[in-house]
């Protein structure tokens, strides 16, 4: 997607535990930044802290106007309400028509996976790849897609959405089949996020360790830590195979905390030829699975460049 060149562009990526704000020139320069808490399960107090990462933001920017795109963990209805949200205050809310009518300007939202895609695909790990797949592995689990540079989204708004299949080739014993949220069970979002890796250790060692602690003692040599990584790779690869066997992507993204983790790099790729369609010595896997070039600010990004495509913004803006 080509980048307009004229107003500053806001981008705000909201997730379930922080929101996070970016002010970007048109060359992709970030001019101010703001990282706060999300409030669980309160939508009033989300809209109030959006908006007041937009004030911070208009005061950063003097006289400027910029255009504002928002990353959100779901998918929003065009002029209706949100669904498909893991933050569930979300679901069922007008949430682009509250933030104008606070704002007083337009707003654009994405869900944030579509976001991480544009971001890598525009000039992040997957910048010239015909077609990037680009998952997030935190909170949630979702996905986003674009194809020469455009987001998919599909008619209803659902292309990426792989989190909310069920595991593929589940291992009988090894894979639990844990209810999602979104009322079905054995989603790869209840086994490869990070809640999920949490929960898989709990039940194996028990504890109450988080995945940030997993990973850091895992690399201290942690045999039951170790091992519950082991399986989480194992996991990825199927889920990532299925990707590969249905949509063939030049490139695979992963942004989110979980991505964080340096041996699914090379531990993925190595175990997902398992399950690729005809892969073999011959015929090896060509997909790359890389890491946000732009790390934790890559879904930032994605919503600016979002909201700017979406035109400039009004000459003068006024709150209410």
């Amino acid at each position: 997607m080509a980048r307009r060149a004229a107003p500053l562009a806001l981008g705000i990526d909201l997730g379930g535990t922080k929101a996070e704000a970016a002010l970007l020139n048109a060359a992709g320069d970030v001019l101010w930044k703001q990282r706060v808490a999300t409030p669980a399960g309160d939508y009033a107090a989300t809209v109030q802290t959006l908006a007041e990462l937009v004030a911070g933001a208009r005061t950063a920017a003097g006289s400027k106007p910029f255009t504002i795109g928002i990353g959100t963990p779901g998918t929003a209805t065009p002029g209706g309400p949100m669904k498909n949200c893991n933050s569930t205050c979300l679901n069922g809310r007008p949430l682009q028509a509250d933030l104008e009518a606070a704002l007083g300007q337009p707003v654009v939202l994405m869900n944030d996976a579509n976001c991480l895609a544009l971001s890598e695909a525009t000039d992040g790990a997957g910048a010239g790849a015909s077609v990037v797949f680009a998952a997030i592995l935190g909170t949630g689990t979702g996905a986003g897609i674009a194809v020469h540079g455009q987001v998919l989204q599909g008619p209803n708004g659902l292309a990426g959405e792989w989190g909310h299949n069920p595991l593929p080739w589940a291992e009988a014993g090894q894979d639990p089949n844990w209810a999602c949220y979104c009322g079905r069970s054995g989603c790869i979002e209840t086994l490869l996020s990070g809640p999920g890796l949490a929960r898989d250790h709990a039940l194996r060692h028990g504890g109450t360790l988080d995945a940030a602690a997993i990973a850091r003692l895992a690399v201290q040599g942690d045999e039951a830590c170790s091992e519950t990584l082991a399986r989480h790779s194992r996991r990825l690869a199927r889920a990532l195979a299925s990707v590969i066997n249905l949509l063939d992507p030049d490139v695979i993204v992963l942004g989110g905390g979980l991505s964080l983790m340096p041996q699914l790099y090379t531990e993925v790729p190595a175990l997902w030829g398992r399950w690729v369609f005809a892969a073999g010595a011959e015929t090896p896997v060509k997909t790359r699975l890389l890491p946000a070039q732009h790390g934790d600010a890559s879904g930032v990004r994605g919503a600016a460049w979002v909201g700017r495509a979406a035109g400039p913004p009004p000459q003068r803006v006024k709150s209410r």
